[in-house]
Formats: C-alpha cells, sequence, structure tokens
C-alpha cells in the first residue's frame, strides 16, 4: 500500500490500520475454549464452520479452538490463562461473579438457543416417570436447571427423581439407547444422531422445552483485562461468528454443507432436518440481548444455590460494547436474534 499523496486524515486512517494489521497478525493466537469435544450438532458447531470456513482470517484473527470438557474446566482454563475466550453456562458465571468474581465479562452468544428435548427409553412415558433414573452432565449443572423447571411444568415432581450424572450429552444419549436411565434432555442433534432413536419416545418437545425455559444457556466471556489487551481481537471473533451464523441462517443448505465435511460419521438426512430445524436459532446479531439476559439472571436468582449470595447486576457479568462495536461495522439483521439494548 502507498501512502503517498493522500489527505493527513486518510494518512492516519490507513496507518492505523496498517498497525493493528501488523499486531493482529504478530500477535500470538487468540485461543477459544469451547466445551465441545468434536463439532456439534447444535448452533454452537458455528464455532468450527467459522474455522473452516476463513471467517476468523477474513475477521482478521487467527484463532486456535481448545476443546475440554464442561463449564468447569473452560472456566478455569480462561481463568489460568490458558485461552482468551470461554464459552461457558451463563449460570456458572453468574454464579462465579455473585460469590466476587470480577474480571469476567460475556460478549457474545453463538449458541443461546439450544435446541433441547427430553427423551425416555423405549415405552417411557411423562406420567411414568416419577421415581425413575434422570440423566444428567453433573451435580447442579445448568441442563439440570433447566430439566427440573421443564419437568416440573410438565407435572413431574423433580424430587421423586434419581438424578445421574452422566456428563457429556452424547454419553447421556448412549445411556438412553441402553436403557440405563428413563430419560434426558439433549438437543435435537444429539437425539437424531442417536443410532435407533426412533425407538425413543420423546416424553417434551424442542418447543415446549423452551416456552417452560426460555432462558440464554451459554455465552462466552473473556476477562476484562484480555478486553484492555487484546479488544480488535475480541470484536474480530465476534465478528466472524456472526457473519457466519447469518450465512447459516440465510440457507438451510448452508450448515448441513458444512457440517457434512466436519462430521462424515453423521447421515446426510439428519443434517438436511437440523439445518432446516436451526433457521432460527443463529446469533445473527451477537446474540447478546439485554431484554433476554435479563430474563436469564432473573430466573437464576430463583434458584435456591443463589439465596446466600450477593445482588449481580448486568453490568458486573456483561459486556455489550463489543458487539455493539460488530454490529456498528456489518449493521444488524433480521431474524431469530432481535437487538434489544
Amino acid at each position: 500500500m502507498t501512502l503517498k499523496n493522500r489527505p493527513l486524515k486518510g494518512l492516519l486512517a490507513a496507518a492505523s490500520a496498517l498497525l493493528l494489521t501488523g499486531a493482529m497478525a504478530q500477535a500470538e493466537p487468540f485461543r477459544l475454549i469451547i466445551t465441545d469435544l468434536e463439532p456439534p450438532l447444535v448452533p454452537n458447531s458455528v464455532v468450527d464452520i467459522a474455522q473452516a470456513g476463513g471467517y476468523f482470517e477474513r475477521a482478521g484473527v487467527e484463532v486456535e479452538i481448545i476443546r475440554v470438557q464442561q463449564t468447569p474446566m473452560a472456566v478455569a482454563a480462561l481463568q489460568s490463562g490458558e485461552g482468551e475466550m470461554a464459552n461457558v453456562a451463563t449460570e456458572t458465571l453468574i454464579q462465579m461473579v455473585a460469590q466476587g468474581t470480577d474480571n469476567l465479562r460475556a460478549v457474545t452468544s453463538p449458541n443461546k438457543a439450544l435446541p433441547y428435548l427430553i427423551a425416555g427409553r423405549e415405552g417411557m412415558t411423562l406420567d411414568a416417570l416419577t421415581g425413575q433414573s434422570f440423566g444428567i452432565g453433573r451435580v447442579g449443572s445448568l441442563d439440570q436447571m433447566l430439566s427440573t423447571k421443564v419437568l416440573a411444568d410438565h407435572g413431574v415432581d423433580p424430587e421423586g427423581l434419581q438424578m445421574m450424572a452422566l456428563g457429556q450429552p452424547n454419553v447421556r444419549a448412549q445411556a438412553l439407547a441402553a436403557g440405563q436411565v428413563a430419560a434426558s434432555t439433549m438437543s435435537i442433534g444429539t437425539y437424531l444422531a442417536l443410532p435407533g432413536h426412533e425407538n425413543l419416545p420423546v416424553l417434551v418437545t424442542v418447543e415446549d422445552y423452551y416456552k417452560s425455559a426460555p432462558v440464554v444457556s451459554k455465552v462466552n466471556a473473556v476477562k476484562t483485562a484480555t478486553l484492555e489487551s487484546r479488544g480488535p481481537e475480541v470484536e474480530a471473533v465476534i465478528e466472524a461468528l456472526t457473519l457466519a451464523a447469518r450465512d447459516m441462517a440465510a440457507d438451510k443448505t448452508a450448515w448441513p454443507e458444512a457440517m457434512a465435511a466436519l462430521r462424515p460419521d453423521v447421515d446426510p438426512a439428519v443434517l438436511a432436518t437440523l439445518g432446516e430445524a436451526f433457521l432460527t436459532s443463529w446469533s445473527v446479531n451477537g446474540g447478546l440481548q439485554k431484554d433476554e439476559l435479563a430474563y436469564t439472571q432473573s430466573w437464576l436468582a430463583e434458584d435456591p444455590e443463589f439465596a446466600d449470595l450477593g445482588k449481580v447486576a448486568l453490568a458486573d457479568w456483561v459486556d455489550f460494547a463489543p458487539a455493539d462495536k460488530v454490529l456498528a461495522k456489518i449493521g444488524a439483521v433480521d431474524g431469530g436474534d432481535p437487538v434489544s439494548r
């Protein structure tokens, strides 16, 4: 690029752009911690799609994906400096802030509307579920909290269930298929990919599940120090994820085509079904909407685990500024992620 004969304002802008591009290129990779050990059959697959599709590169940031099991490990890795951004359960982040953590902020939510359902083993019904075993990720996990609320809304007393901590959703699904638990919550993607799922009745549909628990289940959090030292990269990551989400939302065939290379083990017919089902689930405007987060925070505050904790304000755990800067650059669009702030 030549700077010859440019106005001073143009010179300064060009020089700033060059410096920023050079700084981002020379920096260490921006490490994004996720709790999926393989590209998941849910909207959080946008992270892998953004990586494989070159979205991060086009946004000007080099991203390294770090895979861990569940939120506690993701938070620990983030706090210990093993990554710059982590996809974590909203409930865990708010609880940490209520207990005194003051250096973490949510900046985006690429998978806020996970399409959950509750499935039962062969022959199971909601009426017969009381007293039976129910598979969860871990005791006190978000999936347990959400499932407890949903089941109660559908006439099942959670106190009468035997909660079994089994770990990752695919493990819970396999345990259900083997008849080791009576029911469990899982994404529609995990359910459809499970061999023999036709024999496992859906006890609570995706639509009914979300009606009972319309909460933002996960957010991407960063340290406040990272916002100060690597803010442009944080914004670049948000931009890449948002643009990838928009491409997935614009065409029901886009997600199946992207996932076919990432998950060749999954039946193309399943991918096609999910691609259509996910059309309104993508975070096309960054996913960090004030009204949804406020509802989520209020709902979580009713949980007994929060009873003895301090009051938490949105500003204590959310920073809208990075997403706002991205939207100012690329504009907001219509869809299932309306901006509310």
